[in-house]
């Protein structure tokens, strides 16, 4: 097929926000280009609605089941914008001999750098912090030094080396929970290899960096917060879905958490209803792990390169199906 001739959907709000060459290549490959307008992730209804006539898509973090599929009638490529493939219907794309790529390691080095921001904002107090100082009160917080203190790094894949090569500056101990672990690495990076169980209690603080899965779906449950550590903390750049956002809220209500910085959350954006945005000692952000100048662009040179790679019949470097 001759891509002159080619449609293509792009949804994702921040594609070629920081490389306008992403567009421009766009526009001269393909005969039309459509971006979503609408700021946020699509859902199904959405995305049915916008696939009829197209040949690909970039997606980003829309809803893509096979009720979105339904009206795809020339859709030939997926190519996700980002890593995570849980919000697209495998089977059903295999069912319509659509190809699905993704952007492996692209958004790494972001996440990476967020999680640790969220550990050192946690440790400092910083949003209590700032609110205070911005009403006119100058309060004596106390603070954790990160020396000393533990680590435990739930998911030690691309994500979470990235965090321990971040961390090894600040003379803490570094622990590691993986279902595949890595022990050259560990034993290179002085990273301590445990099970849960073991890794858990002894923890200031735990990250995760699991992909969500049907195993890992609801991983952080009753029995996890009970093996955590009294008065430590939960840091989540992930998937909302590994939560059981009740149980975490009951463990901050109880003080057994002294706090959670999550980026992620079951329903997104999650609504002021949310009982965890009440609370002073949850940090909020909304899903902007790979929101930096390089992870967009990695993200969109990938994506772009796979997407046209499929359209003009070639094997793409990034395939999942």
């Amino acid at each position: 097929m001759d891509i002159k001739n080619c449609r293509l959907l792009v949804t994702p709000t921040t594609y070629g926000k920081y490389d306008s060459r992403l567009k421009s290549k766009l526009k001269d490959q393909v005969g039309e280009v459509i971006y979503s307008t609408t700021g946020k992730p699509l859902t199904s209804v959405e995305v049915a609605h916008l696939l009829p006539g197209m040949d690909g898509y970039i997606a980003g973090l829309d809803t893509i089941n096979s009720q979105a599929l339904e009206t795809a009638d020339r859709l030939r490529v997926i190519s996700r914008y980002g890593v995570g493939v849980d919000s697209v219907d495998l089977q059903a794309c295999k069912d319509k001999n659509i190809i699905v790529t993704n952007t492996p390691g692209a958004n790494t080095v972001s996440v990476a750098e967020l999680s640790l921001g969220m550990i050192l904002a946690l440790a400092r107090q910083l949003p209590v912090a700032m609110e205070a100082t911005r009403r006119g009160q100058w309060p004596r917080l106390d603070g954790l030094s990160l020396v000393g203190k533990t680590i435990a790094i739930i998911g030690l894949g691309a994500i979470g080396k990235q965090l321990v090569r971040r961390l090894s500056g600040f003379d803490c101990h570094i622990v590691a929970y993986d279902p595949i672990p890595d022990h050259k690495y560990a034993q290179e990076n002085q990273v301590q290899l445990l099970s849960m169980d073991e890794a858990l209690p002894q923890a200031d603080f735990v990250s995760l960096h699991v992909p969500l899965l049907p195993e890992t779906r609801g991983l952080v449950n009753e029995a996890f917060i009970t093996r955590m550590k009294k008065g430590s903390f939960l840091v989540n750049t992930s998937r909302g879905e590994l939560l059981d956002e009740e149980v975490v809220f009951r463990a901050l209500i109880d003080e057994h958490l002294s706090g959670a910085a999550l980026d992620v959350f079951t329903k997104e954006p999650p609504g002021s209803d949310n009982p965890l945005l009440s609370l002073p000692q949850v940090i909020p952000t909304p899903h902007m792990g790979a929101h930096t100048d390089g992870a967009v662009n990695a993200m969109g040179w990938m994506s772009l390169e796979d997407c046209l790679a499929v359209l003009r019949g070639e094997e793409p470097l990034y395939r999942v199906i």
